[in-house]
């Protein structure tokens, strides 16, 4: 039996197991008049034996027909998609969209499609953006559709576009970046023509809103290898269009010549916090972190007389480059300040090693990480990608030190809630004071004597707070 006869002997077993559901659907399609077929990644992860439980089908049915045939039978329906064909549908735990025949185009100027209804089966393929997600299996009967060779290019692991990828991209520049994200998702190559019009058309990718981009790009930093979506970006020019930082990263060279420039040890600490990830990945905040943390070193490259380089400073200015791009890609406030924070704090840790770490300084890190630790540990272990292996064991022999010592702090003074000793209530009533901006002052005197000396008794910290109003003049008469 042929790889592509085994491909579909394991796309029949998939469809098996929805079917019971999908089958139903199209027997309802089919005697209402109507074609129904199960469209795009689904039959793809059906072909992969990795079919999920969001479903994707065609119909010629317009939405108001889509609706009367599903009306009753659905567990549950929504029309959020209704202006572009797309009607929503729930059944027994299966999330299913039924699209009307599409043949949609953008004009070449406005960021939105032309939404058309198309006549056929086939015209609905040749929009789509890859063959591999232009197969169709029609329903009730199974029948399957490849018009463009799909099945071929799914057993090749190539992305190909259905019509001539100028044609392709033309329509939705989106696409583009879309075919970097099946990249980092499942490991395929893009075709050689794909490439060269990505090259040649990625200006055209301004054309699509910041939402769309960044929604692609985060499936893309999700996926199983986003390194080699990157560098498909960098190398036609499209990650320049909307985040330049990393192409500039070529530019410089690292200050200890471990690699052949800061871009590769960029991608080198991504795929090192992929490993970390463990049983908890993807994590797109550690991930995103480790791609930006050194974007600073560009603006920030100095030379010393003995020629060597030094990046002074480069965490502050590269957690302030990151949060003005990731607010320019929209992204959500708590994730921009995650991704910046950890940023700004992943030098924190080198000179722990030469003994200079107070507990003070180690309650400090814990603190300022917050709920964040965790990340930050696979941050600093990330970014350690010397060859020397002397001096990689060191580091990470300094950095099991330090996790040990925030452990023994953290079951001796809880340091995940590092508080004053005296509340805003205690502080009011031992100075006299009403509430106000003073009592403030005084709370983060408190946390600031507390992350020095560690946890005081009530009589000590009743004996400083006293002292320090007495020297800022807050005590009261």
């Amino acid at each position: 039996m042929s790889v592509l006869n085994a491909a579909q002997r394991k796309a029949v077993a998939e469809l098996l197991r929805v079917s019971p559901v999908a089958d139903e659907l199209g027997r309802r399609f089919e005697a209402a008049g109507h074609e129904l077929h199960l469209v795009g990644g689904s039959v793809r992860d059906a072909l992969l034996g990795a079919l999920g439980d969001d479903l994707d089908f065609c119909t010629d049915a317009p939405p108001e027909q889509t609706l009367a045939i599903v009306q009753g039978w659905a567990d549950a329906i929504w029309e959020t998609g209704r202006e572009f064909g797309t009607i929503g549908v729930q059944k027994n735990g299966l999330r299913l969209e039924i699209t009307t025949f599409r043949a949609e185009a953008y004009d070449g100027v406005t960021r939105n499609p032309i939404v058309r209804y198309g006549k056929s089966l086939l015209e609905d393929l040749e929009r789509r953006d890859f063959t591999i997600n232009a197969m169709a299996v029609s329903l009730p009967g199974h029948v399957f559709t490849d018009p463009f060779g799909g099945l071929a290019d799914l057993a090749a692991r190539v992305i190909r576009t259905p019509a001539a990828p100028s044609i392709s991209f033309g329509d939705d520049p989106l696409r583009m970046l879309r075919a970097a994200r099946f990249v980092a998702k499942l490991r395929f190559k893009v075709d050689e023509s794909v490439i060269a019009a990505m090259e040649r058309m990625a200006p055209d990718l301004d054309r699509i809103t910041a939402e769309r981009v960044r929604d692609e790009f985060t499936k893309l930093m999700s996926g199983a290898d986003p390194i080699t979506g990157l560098r498909l970006l960098v190398d036609t020019g499209l990650a320049d269009r909307f985040l330049p930082e990393i192409s500039g990263l070529k530019l410089e060279i690292d200050e200890h010549a471990q690699h052949k420039d800061v871009y590769e040890h960029t991608l080198t600490v991504v795929q090192n916090a992929i490993r970390l990830e463990g049983a908890d990945g993807p994590d797109f905040v550690l991930r995103m972190a480790a791609l930006m943390h050194d974007v600073g070193k560009p603006a920030t490259k100095a030379v010393g007389r003995d020629g060597r380089v030094s990046f002074h400073h480069h965490e502050i200015v590269g957690a302030r480059l990151t949060k003005q791009r990731m607010k320019a890609l929209r992204y959500p406030k708590d994730v921009i300040t995650d991704v910046v924070d950890l940023v700004a704090l992943h030098l924190r840790f080198y000179g722990y090693g030469r003994g200079e770490w107070t507990d003070s300084a180690v309650r400090r890190y814990v603190t300022d990480a917050g709920p964040l630790l965790t990340r930050l540990h696979r941050l600093t272990r990330s970014d350690v990608t010397t060859r020397n292996r002397r001096k990689a064991a060191n580091l990470a022999a300094d950095y099991d030190a330090l996790e040990e010592r925030i452990a023994r702090l953290q079951a001796e003074e809880d340091l995940a809630r590092v508080r004053p000793d005296l509340d805003g209530n205690a502080i009011m009533e031992l100075l006299g004071l009403p509430p106000g901006p003073v009592v403030g002052q005084a709370w983060r005197y408190l946390k600031e004597m507390r992350l020095d000396r560690g946890p005081l008794s009530r009589e000590e910290a009743e004996a400083e707070l006293l002292k320090w109003a007495r020297d800022n003049g807050h005590l009261s008469s």
